[in-house]
């Protein structure tokens, strides 16, 4: 059971959110009260609690004085922060944005369902946290943003890829529809912040954008850069002028949602969002044609008119997209093997299009923040990567967006280029051997399943031949056999805990008989499972 401290200086709010609590299905016990953050500090130390639901202002000690000193105190081991305010305290609640404060709740406003969600996401963001730093955080979710990219750009390299990426990260894409949209988080004062405020603001801006959409309509969020974000609306029917094939109503529906949540963004962070919208899809690696019109679109947004739609530009030249998916092959490759050279040559192939076509410069813009997008996404730690290349470069990697021709974006990725080129050759080596950690963290994780060459290569996006020549480089034993080493690793407490039959435990690990699971356990352990089983009792 989850333990919960309550902290507000006035008893009646108290008295209320405990009421509130036990309107809920949480397993949860609130294992004490306090009326200011001083005395909050010494139940912290006693009670060790899940989550603490903290006002903002309260004598003696406020409640983001409370969230940094535990921050400062208990690190990521500390209890998870749900902050109560008021309308005027926003401004006051921003400077909780780097105490790693998991959530803001309005009091007027707060219901048993609304407090419910947010301590089941502050749970969750703790779990996550929890099994990252144990090491036992599920390989696959690092893996979703580079999805989504890969989704975003048209970089899956056939449909059973698509398929069991999506199946292993849990994204369900049996909808009726799709509609993409690309957006920027703006803000007046936003870029005049230093770099680490920048961060925060923007990853709680994005943050708020990822819970608010979905509560409209199911949706998915991908950052792509600190400041530019994708949405994919997923439409469980298709509008009914839609599935007519007359021309789209979802016009105002999206223009609605995307409105709400701009109009959230700015009351709590004084930012808004400046988004295009694509056309609307039926099949999901439609996406992608989605995603290339809504950038489209996006350059006829302004803030005066911050939400354009492709379908309303009624120019016929603002749908000729670039298609980055032409490049597929190479740029899998060089992002894949970290090979500079297949990167640079790349690049080359793209600025010399657009060099026979100086008069693309939507296009050309399309193709930079593409590859731009791909490095954040796909590269570990792909932001800090790409923002120290460039931390010298006044504007930093967001540079590109201040290019004002197709010439002057291209003279911008072919530096982009050299400059990524560079860290390739540094990583390259390191690289190769990390993935080979993750695809053994990711079997171990999935043991008792099926697994095989194609099916685990699909997952990370690469291909099998590649995989099998990194096991055999960088591991001890190839691919298969690590496998079966596993597999009859967990064999062994099965048959330990003797609770089932040899041919119970095959299936459960995924061998296609219990004879092969006994040839291969009689190769690896010089006995038969039965053997086995029978020394455990003597």
């Amino acid at each position: 059971m989850n333990k919960i401290l309550i902290v507000d200086d006035e008893i009646l709010v108290q008295v209320g959110i405990q009421s509130l609590l036990n309107q809920t299905t949480l397993n949860v016990q609130v294992c004490g009260t306090a009326r200011n953050g001083q005395i909050a500090l010494e139940l912290i130390e006693e009670q060790s609690p899940d989550i603490v639901i903290t006002d903002i202002k309260m004598p003696v000690m406020d409640g983001l004085e409370l969230a940094r000193i535990c921050q400062e105190r208990y690190g990521s081991a500390g209890p998870g922060f749900i902050i109560l305010t008021s309308y005027e305290d926003f401004q006051m609640a921003k400077r909780a944005l780097t105490y790693q404060v998991s959530d803001y709740l309005i009091k007027l406003e707060l219901t048993p369902e609304i407090l419910q969600e947010s301590i089941t996401r502050a749970l969750s963001q703790l779990h996550r946290t929890e099994k990252a730093e144990t090491g036992s955080e599920n390989t696959s979710y690092l893996f979703y943003d580079k999805f989504f990219i890969n989704l975003l750009h048209n970089l899956f390299e056939s449909d059973e890829q698509f398929t069991l990426q999506s199946r292993d990260l849990k994204l369900d894409f049996h909808y009726a529809g799709y509609v993409c949209c690309y957006g920027e988080i703006v803000g007046t004062q936003a870029d005049t912040l230093p770099r680490e405020n920048q961060l925060s603001l923007f990853a709680a801006s994005l943050k708020m954008i990822r819970e608010l959409a979905p509560k409209y309509m199911p949706c998915y969020a991908l950052s792509l850069d600190i400041q530019h974000f994708a949405l994919i609306f997923c439409y469980e029917t298709l509008p009914p002028s839609c599935a007519s094939g007359e021309c789209c109503s979802y016009f105002e529906e999206i223009s609605d949602i995307l409105t709400h949540v701009s109009d959230a963004l700015k009351n709590y962070y004084s930012v808004s969002l400046q988004c295009g919208v694509g056309s609307l899809v039926n099949m999901p690696l439609n996406v992608s044609n989605s995603y290339q019109y809504s950038r489209q679109a996006y350059q006829a947004s302004s803030p005066a008119h911050p939400i354009a739609f492709i379908e309303q530009l009624g120019n016929a030249d603002s749908h000729n997209s670039f298609n980055i998916g032409l490049f597929r092959s190479d740029l899998c490759k060089a992002f894949e093997e970290y090979d500079p050279e297949i990167l640079l040559r790349t690049i080359v192939a793209i600025c010399e299009l657009f060099s026979a076509h100086p008069q693309h410069y939507v296009q050309a813009l399309d193709a930079a923040c593409n590859i731009l997008y791909l490095s954040i996404s796909t590269l570990p730690d792909g932001e800090e990567v790409i923002s120290e290349i460039y931390k010298d470069f006044p504007g930093g990697y967001r540079s590109v967006y201040k290019q004002t021709t197709a010439e002057q974006v291209m003279s911008w990725l072919n530096g982009f280029g050299e400059k990524l080129s560079a860290y390739f050759e540094e990583k390259r080596r390191d690289y190769k051997n990390h993935i080979v950690i993750n695809v053994k963290k990711y079997i171990n994780n999935h043991i008792r399943e099926h697994l095989s060459l194609n099916e685990v290569a699909a997952v990370f996006g690469i291909s099998p031949n590649y995989l099998s020549q990194l096991f055999g480089k960088y591991n001890d034993t190839g691919f298969n056999e690590y496998i079966n080493i596993c597999k009859i690793g967990e064999s062994k407490k099965l048959l330990a805990e003797g609770n089932y039959k040899v041919y119970e435990i095959a299936d459960m690990l995924g061998f296609e008989s219990a004879f092969y699971f006994s040839k291969v356990f009689k190769k690896i352990e010089g006995i038969s499972p039965t053997e086995y089983q029978n020394t455990q009792y003597v």
